[in-house]
């Protein structure tokens, strides 16, 4: 394997000049670089990463801790982090949290033996005590998707406030009066922030959110299935279901046909969290979408600000409601081909929907109870 004295001799050059060369310094010519640019792709050599960190206090490598890995939000976030990383000079080690704080903990813990040089972390249940020692200790870190409060962290998420409120209009321009959500852990502020922004929402309507159409889940698809089964076994089940993640949607699907029931004759079904499969399921799934890649993007160059010793802005980037045909919209409503990517070029927050008069309403009037539907 080649050696930095190697990489001098073929250059031409003394040590110290490759050595500058390699890292970047001001005082190195251009025809030296080129000429150690060249030596190096000549001799195939790779800088000693361990011995460069010893130097120079970094190892170009960001921690990741995500919530649930198995959760495809999540995924494309990671995906979207390691490819703005890459293009950035920095790797990524990535941990799951599994939802779970003391795992949360673990990750941290490790990643910071490591010697990482800054953490992206999307805190699970309010946080962990590793975790929040880290923040307060200095560490570069970044809050991504959620956050939380008195924390002097930069944050990187979406603002779904306005697409939760455009889906409530939606939902009551179709008709529908009698709406559920399942909402995330309240310990998180994504999981508070979705069912206030939904109360609020039904409000402006002159609706209310009892307790009975509130369902408690944890982010995961057997919760969403316990909520949906408890909503259908109320007296007056609710017209629709509202699930605050795609996972949670998916488990609420399950428990509709598990019933025998169809969405969304018997009951409609909206979902946080756009995923790619909710435009393959019959009916495609109506649908709140986050600029996932626009956030990973910008997570990660907040980060290396904070690397840098600068402040590190935080970052908040509008949602959009996709409408399909899970509440009981016309055949044919929604985007031509199924769901566009939010983060696509030229497309910004808001509502991608049809005109209000391509809606077919429903009556207004309290509907009966959900029955079985017959082939």
């Amino acid at each position: 394997m080649a050696s930095i004295k190697d990489v001098a001799a073929e250059a031409g050059l003394s040590v110290a000049t490759v050595s500058r060369a390699l890292n970047g310094h001001p005082s190195v010519s251009p025809a030296a670089r080129h000429r150690v640019r060249a030596a190096v792709e000549t001799l195939g050599y790779r800088p000693n990463a361990v011995a460069r960190s010893l130097r120079t206090d970094q190892t170009r490598t960001l921690g990741l801790v995500i919530s649930d890995v198995m959760n495809p939000y999540f995924t494309e976030l990671a995906r979207s982090v390691e490819e703005e990383a890459r293009a950035l000079g920095y790797s990524v080690v990535i941990g799951n949290a599994d939802e779970r704080p003391d795992l949360q903990d673990h990750h941290v813990t490790t990643l910071l033996d490591r010697r990482i040089d800054g953490l992206l972390v999307s805190p699970t249940d309010g946080g962990s005590p590793g975790m929040l020692d880290a923040a307060r200790a200095g560490t570069p870190m970044v809050f991504v998707d959620r956050w939380i409060p008195g924390v002097d962290v930069p944050v990187v998420r979406s603002d779904g406030r306005a697409a939760v409120r455009d889906l409530v209009a939606h939902l009551h321009g179709l008709g529908h009066r009698r709406l559920a959500i399942i909402a995330g852990p309240a310990a998180t502020t994504t999981g508070r922030e979705r069912v206030d922004v939904f109360r609020e929402a039904l409000g402006a309507y002159g609706l209310s959110l009892p307790g009975a159409y509130i369902g408690q889940g944890d982010f995961q698809a057997e919760s969403g299935r316990r909520a949906t089964e408890r909503f259908l076994d109320l007296p007056e089940p609710p017209d629709v279901v509202f699930a605050a993640d795609n996972l949670m949607a998916l488990g609420a699907l399950d428990a509709v046909r598990a019933r025998g029931l169809r969405v969304p004759e018997d009951i409609a079904l909206a979902a946080f969290d756009d995923i790619p499969w909710f435009v393959h399921t019959d009916p495609p799934v109506t649908a709140i979408a986050q600029p996932t890649r626009d956030l990973g993007r910008a997570a990660v160059r907040a980060l290396v600000e904070r690397i840098a010793g600068r402040a590190g802005e935080s970052v908040t980037l509008p949602a959009r409601l996709v409408v399909r045909r899970s509440c009981g919209e016309p055949h044919g409503s929604g985007e031509p081909g199924g769901s566009r990517r939010s983060d696509e070029p030229g497309r910004s927050g808001g509502r991608t929907t049809e005109s209000p008069s391509s809606v077919r309403k429903r009556p207004t009037e309290s509907p009966s109870p959900v029955q079985r539907s017959t082939p």
